[in-house]
């Protein structure tokens, strides 16, 4: 929904002086309006003072501190919730995870806006914020929405930048930004993020840290001697990856192809020069990409959804629907819940004429995302077919 959407979806009231809600309530200041949300669509004409709750004031305060920034009233607003709801923040962070955990994304996100407006300051909701972005653009990716994981992918990036900019700095910041820059091929910020993690936690004793604490500064020297060892810091990487991501797959293969004489154990060059070959329809180049991708990066993260499901699309396309079904339920294997394969596997399917099976695994995916738009439409159109 739409920040003006949300904003009309509240009216302003101005109660009777001494007015209260609750014996927790304190006396409001009967000269500022307060905003209440409404009920249903259109029930400002017919408000009636001895109905209106104490929820509906409170989801009016979260609606404009989230979407109306410019109000004038925004701190007044923010005492009310702090003196009713005083462990208002807690709650919401924790509806918010869950419901991005659950991939409710719009009202996960709704949450996470009305806690920014609650409190634009705090560094962890920043920074949840981004991850809630980055969670959001990774799903909308494994659908196939491209354009949409695209926007997410800029939102995060937003907010990683607020939290690293933060003083004094905030260390997970840094951590999280740099897996976030590894799915984006750009392993030279990626290597900078996690040595600045470092950096900030070096003097940190380690009971102080705690396990996880520990775990994160093994994890990050862990991506930094990857990123290091495979030569990932070389320019070229990145720059040929943002050139088949933008059109440019001729010369993006020209130059990952350069990369990989100086570097052929790198097993993420061989996968962007497969996925290149695979955008220029060069499948049987492609799969042989590939292949030495799972061949020289076996130990180190080759065998994963995205390349067997790469490799599925190249087998298929060479006419071995078989050898592409079993590439794919590997896939599934290691993300069993991934509505690319799934609908992917619907699509062989109905190659090979299967018409319920495509069905079948069309409706497995509308059961882990019922809006996707993919599954959606196929199914409608097989339904439409077959009467």
């Amino acid at each position: 929904m739409t920040s003006e959407k949300m904003i009309d979806s509240v009216y302003y009231v101005t109660l009777p002086e001494g007015f209260k809600f609750s014996t927790n309530a304190f006396p409001l200041d009967p000269t500022i309006p307060l905003p209440v949300q409404k009920k249903q669509e259109g029930d400002a004409d017919s408000f009636d003072m001895s109905s209106l709750s104490e929820e509906q004031i409170l989801a009016g305060l979260l609606t404009v501190l989230a979407y109306d920034r410019t109000n004038k009233h925004l701190d007044y607003y923010r005492s009310i919730l702090k003196k009713v709801r005083p462990n208002l923040k807690k709650e919401l962070t924790n509806a918010a995870i869950l419901k991005a955990k659950n991939e409710d994304f719009d009202l996960a996100e709704e949450i996470f806006v009305a806690l920014h407006g609650f409190d634009p300051e705090d560094l962890i909701t920043i920074l949840n914020m981004a991850l809630f972005f980055d969670q959001r653009a990774e799903s909308y990716r494994r659908a196939g929405l491209f354009e949409d994981a695209d926007a997410y992918d800029a939102d995060a990036l937003q907010y990683y930048t607020e939290a690293m900019d933060a003083d004094p700095p905030l260390p997970d910041a840094y951590f999280n930004a740099a897996f976030y820059y590894m799915k984006q091929n750009d392993f030279i910020r990626a290597k900078d993020c996690m040595e600045t993690y470092l950096a900030l936690t070096v003097d940190v004793p380690d009971k102080e840290m705690g396990e996880n604490g520990i775990y994160k500064k093994n994890r990050a020297q862990e991506v930094i001697d990857k990123i290091r060892n495979g030569n990932l810091e070389d320019a070229s990487f990145h720059k040929a990856y943002k050139m088949i991501r933008d059109g440019e797959e001729e010369k993006g293969i020209e130059l990952i192809g350069e990369f990989l004489q100086k570097n052929p154990k790198v097993w993420n060059a061989w996968f962007l020069l497969g996925w290149g070959l695979r955008r220029l329809e060069r499948f049987s180049d492609a799969e042989k990409s590939f292949l030495k991708a799972l061949e020289v990066g076996k130990d180190f993260g080759a065998e994963n959804c995205d390349t067997y499901n790469e490799l599925s699309i190249c087998c298929l396309e060479n006419g071995k629907p078989d050898e592409a079904r079993t590439y794919l339920f590997k896939a599934l294997a290691i993300e069993p819940e991934n509505t690319k394969v799934l609908s992917n596997l619907a699509y062989i399917a109905l190659r090979l004429g299967k018409i319920a099976e495509a069905q079948k695994y069309f409706s497995t995916v509308l059961e882990i995302d019922p809006k996707d738009k993919i599954a959606i439409a196929e199914l409608a159109k097989l339904e439409n077919d077959s009467q």
